[in-house]
């Protein structure tokens, strides 16, 4: 039908997939002699130092500050909530996007001291109005519920992850220096789950966790209502646009763009928790080359985490039992790697000591 044959086209209408390169290994290198150069034990900050490392082939080039970073936050609400699978109503995205706004939240107070920009952006916010320092990009007015039918339309879907990518062009032309994933919307860890189910080939139950505190009779509705959206709407796992429009949000499509344009745009990209790992996944299923162009922050609590991680080959840098979102866990990991920035381009030389320094053995 032409129906079918637009949704077609339109899958192949993600914005600048082509440009997509790989990363500069000349740069990696001249990284790696600068770390080897400094006066500690060779490579003994570990992943921080591969990182980057990795920063540096990202970039091109190994002179980094990390100095000016930037958390999006993409907000968006998702229609299966009236199956009761949140213990919250559509009115608290609504109003974390306003605290995000004003700096008040728990990730902006994160935040202080690293220089990171902090922006909600709305794609999705259900019967929300604006508000100044919320950007605009509302797409639907929330999800339509899953269980009933597909979540959103393929060309809303397609919108979404486009916008993603028009985000990150917008933080590299500004000189953002390294870009992280963050989220607010009730019923998200719904469709993070039931996307996790079907990426991981994995039964509803292993992969769905409490979210924002569900009870026990909560966990059963929502594993419930994910079993019968995914029967109902049969997505293809072989189709990130398929899965995203049956079982999807906006939120997890919007950074699945952001990913995307990171790769695109040569900006490093941190990964928070399930939410964004679920995205992670979609993006390099797109286009696998997207993997070299970010990191992984934290190992959230929720179940199905450790497996999305070895499925993208990533390891965490921060293991605290987090699950608060709003890019929290990444925040958390860009200070880490700021810390480890100080060392990087200290010059603090062995000779500088009066020591020889390490070499390979």
């Amino acid at each position: 039908s032409h129906e079918i044959q637009e949704d077609k086209k339109l899958r192949t209408e993600i914005a600048n997939l082509n440009t997509i390169g790989e990363i500069n290994i000349e740069a990696v290198l001249r990284s790696h002699n600068k770390w080897n150069a400094l006066a500690k034990p060779l490579g003994s900050l570990g992943r921080l130092e591969t990182i980057i490392e990795q920063i540096s082939g990202i970039t091109g080039d190994e002179n980094l500050t990390l100095s000016k970073p930037l958390l999006y936050i993409i907000c968006a609400d998702n229609g299966v909530i009236e199956e009761g699978v949140s213990q919250s109503s559509y009115d608290v995205t609504a109003a974390v996007a306003r605290s995000l706004a004003d700096g008040d939240s728990t990730v902006c107070n994160l935040s202080k001291g690293t220089g990171t920009k902090v922006v909600p952006v709305d794609v999705g916010i259900k019967d929300f109005d604006g508000y100044e320092g919320v950007l605009n990009y509302k797409l639907m007015n929330g999800t339509d519920n899953m269980t009933k039918g597909p979540a959103i339309p393929i060309k809303k879907v397609v919108e979404a992850i486009n916008i993603g990518i028009e985000l990150t062009k917008t933080a590299a032309d500004n000189g953002y220096d390294v870009l992280m994933t963050g989220e607010m919307g009730i019923g998200n860890t719904t469709t993070s789950s039931a996307l996790a189910a079907i990426l991981l080939n994995m039964d509803v139950s292993k992969v769905t966790g409490r979210g924002a505190g569900l009870s026990d009779e909560g966990l059963n509705r929502k594993v419930d209502a994910i079993e019968r959206a995914i029967t109902t709407n049969k997505p293809d796992v072989n189709d990130p646009i398929d899965m995203l429009s049956k079982v999807g949000g906006l939120d997890i499509a919007c950074i699945t763009g952001l990913f995307i344009g990171g790769a695109i745009y040569r900006i490093p990209v941190i990964m928070d928790g399930f939410i964004t790992m679920v995205a992670a996944c979609l993006a390099v299923q797109i286009e696998p080359k997207v993997s070299d162009y970010f990191f992984a922050s934290h190992m959230s609590q929720e179940p199905a985490c450790r497996a999305l991680m070895d499925k993208l080959g990533k390891k965490a840098i921060v293991d605290a039992d987090m699950h608060l979102g709003e890019g929290s866990g990444a925040v958390a990991a860009l200070t880490l790697l700021q810390m480890a920035i100080n060392v990087y381009n200290s010059g603090h030389s062995f000779g500088d000591i009066g020591i020889e320094a390490y070499k390979p053995q």
